[in-house]
């Protein structure tokens, strides 16, 4: 049996990027925001111990999802079929989709917590948010390219043959 050509595969580029985007911001969060700031814990209406272990299950699934999202990766270049600017408009969703999720749902909705304690969170609000729609924007113009360009966007360079 022969293979055809190889398939640029535009979704799975996306959801790669989507996972290892979600990855990423839960890791820089948890990281920078929980243990190196000390601002929050993941869940913070309960003891420290609690928000500990809360920490400890969301640096798990950020985890998780970069795994997987690296998997997807490494699958689709194996098989030449990534489309880097699909993936690179996943990663963008991912981190500004989560980041607003974060911002809005965590923060607001549920309160689980705050991005800082005693002081205004208002400011602090409208930069995490804004950051999260410009990832956002970013990502959508990255994914309206990619369905434009097609497999010019493949993630090998193509081998011209034949005379220029």
């Amino acid at each position: 049996m022969t293979e055809g050509p190889p398939q640029p595969h535009r979704s799975r580029s996306l959801v790669g990027g989507l996972l290892a985007g979600v990855g990423v911001a839960a890791f820089v969060d948890e990281a920078v925001f929980h243990q190196l700031l000390h601002w929050h814990h993941f869940y913070d209406r309960s003891t420290t111990d609690a928000g500990l272990v809360s920490d400890g299950f969301f640096h798990a699934f950020g985890w998780l999802a970069t795994v997987a999202g690296l998997f997807l990766y490494a699958d689709l270049r194996r098989r030449n079929g990534l489309l880097r600017t699909a993936w690179w408009s996943g990663v963008c969703l991912g981190l500004g989709g989560f980041q607003l999720y974060d911002g809005t749902i965590h923060h607001k909705v549920l309160r689980l917590h705050q991005i800082r304690y005693g002081v205004d969170p208002a400011p602090y609000d409208w930069t995490w948010n804004a950051i999260a729609v410009l990832f956002l924007a970013a990502g959508v113009a990255l994914w309206l390219r990619a369905r434009r360009t097609g497999d010019r966007a493949h993630g090998r360079p193509r081998v011209r043959t034949g005379a220029a």
